[in-house]
């Protein structure tokens, strides 16, 4: 919604069309000679070889790193949300880092999660990329709408946009109330142990009526009753679990 897919989609096209020798659409542009470009964009699986979204993009990442050169181009949209939210981020992190100090390719890597942790106080953690700049697409906020201006800016980006998004395709109005109240409360670094409490489903089973049914299930021998009677036990179980409802 932003355009950081769309803007790391186009600066291949471009570079592509300048080696190639065509125009370049915009006023002016300083280029470099690429002798690769790898890129993971997008997120899908591959079922005819029963592949995982996350395996797949780990495949596509280990082809960029192992062979990509000084001279290459990288260009990496979201890359780990295929798994778990904190594996995705350290993998994410550590590929990062590994093609900083190793592989040195001029690289795009774009995330809709603020992990970059470089530039900001962690505590045990220190390390410092060089060469790594940060970057964000600009939005306006005003009186409650979000206006995307599609531009890049120097700079982290402290927040997302995702619950607007997500309120743009008429969602129900209590879905996005309540992932307001969620999200709120990651924001203020609440304990996974509150956080868990205060927006895990409840529900109301008769958990005494769930027993009863329990009882007589596990009295029942298969092999001592006719198909008749099982028919009249299982039609009295129906009855009493309707009549709980």
């Amino acid at each position: 919604m932003s355009g950081k897919s769309t803007y790391m989609r186009t600066l291949a096209i471009i570079i592509i069309m300048a080696q190639l020798g065509s125009f370049v659409p915009c006023k002016e542009a300083s280029i470099p000679i690429f002798d690769k470009i790898f890129t993971r964009i997008g997120a899908s699986d591959d079922l005819v070889s029963g592949e995982s979204t996350f395996m797949v993009e780990m495949k596509e990442a280990n082809n960029a790193v192992s062979n990509a050169t000084k001279n290459s181009l990288i260009l990496f949209d979201e890359l780990g949300r295929g798994t778990a939210t904190y594996d995705g981020m350290s993998l994410a992190q550590s590929i990062l880092e590994y093609i900083h100090d190793k592989v040195k390719a001029k690289t795009l890597f774009t995330d809709i999660i603020d992990f970059i942790f470089y530039g900001k106080e962690i505590k045990g953690y220190t390390k410092n990329l060089r060469y790594l700049k940060n970057v964000h697409v600009s939005a306006k906020e005003e009186n409650g709408t979000i206006t995307f201006l599609h531009k890049i800016k120097p700079g982290a980006v402290d927040k997302s946009y995702g619950i607007h998004v997500a309120s743009l395709v008429n969602l129900p109005k209590e879905i996005i109330t309540r992932a307001s109240e969620i999200l709120d409360l990651y924001e203020n670094k609440k304990s996974k142990k509150e956080i868990y409490e205060q927006t895990s489903l409840s529900f109301d089973f008769n958990e005494e009526k769930e027993s009863e049914v329990e009882k007589k299930l596990l009295e029942i021998n298969p092999l001592e009753i006719t198909p008749l009677e099982a028919l009249n036990i299982l039609d009295e179980l129906k009855k009493e679990v309707l009549n709980k409802k």
